[in-house]
């Protein structure tokens, strides 16, 4: 289907980095497994190499959900314009934020940690309450699921476009289920969300790919 506005750049880039998110999410997936596996006890905080690990390829990813969205703007039609503007705002805020965080986790935390400065898990930790964990939570449980449930409408045109809108959905939907967590002070509750952004989103990035990939080249754009 020919999309008035995506380029030849906008397909390649979008494609490129819908498909090396789903594929560094299904890295993170199986590095969180692994990392829980490792604990002696549930309650315990996942250690390293599995913790820095996770930390990167979330300082990675982000960013390249922006590409995505991007992409995604530039294909939709003109009356979802502002459902795509929306969505990529929103994708915006959630990378900002969790690049942030998580890049400070992976860089200060440990110093913070080792100079022993009693207040340094209220700030730098992922054991709730801590600053980190709830802005990380604003992020993914909030920013990231407005993302998906803005940018559902773009996709209406097909089979594949209509499992991507209702993907988008699910995903949307079950990372901001996550937030029941916050207010029970009950962080497994809050795991809803992570099968919403990085369980089923796995699957929205690798559709994108392909619905991406499909897309015609506009009339008149040069190869």
């Amino acid at each position: 289907m020919v999309q008035e506005g995506f380029t030849r750049t906008h397909r390649m880039a979008g494609r490129a980095a819908a498909l090396g998110v789903s594929f560094l999410l299904i890295a993170y997936l199986i590095t969180l497994i692994l990392g829980f596996l490792s604990l002696a006890s549930p309650q315990d905080p996942i250690g390293d190499p599995y913790f820095s690990i996770l930390e990167s390829l979330i300082v990675v990813i982000a960013p390249l959900m922006v590409v995505v969205m991007v992409a995604v703007h530039a294909y939709a039609s003109p009356e979802a314009g502002m459902y795509s503007l929306t969505a990529l705002a929103f994708m915006i805020l959630m990378a900002g934020i969790t690049s942030s965080v998580h890049f400070v986790i992976l860089t200060v935390s440990h110093l913070i940690e080792s100079a022993g400065f009693p207040w340094g898990s209220l700030f730098f930790s992922f054991t709730w309450p801590s600053v980190a964990y709830a802005l990380d939570i604003l992020a993914w449980d909030i920013f990231f699921a407005l993302a998906m449930l803005f940018a559902a409408p773009v996709f209406k045109r097909g089979r594949l476009e209509r499992t991507v809108r209702v993907l988008m959905i699910v995903s949307g939907v079950l990372s901001l289920a996550g937030l029941v967590g916050v207010p029970l002070a009950d962080m497994n509750l809050r795991n809803i969300g992570i099968i919403g952004y990085a369980g089923v989103s796995i699957v929205v990035f690798l559709l994108l790919g392909v619905v991406f990939g499909r897309a015609r080249r506009v009339p008149g754009e040069q190869r």
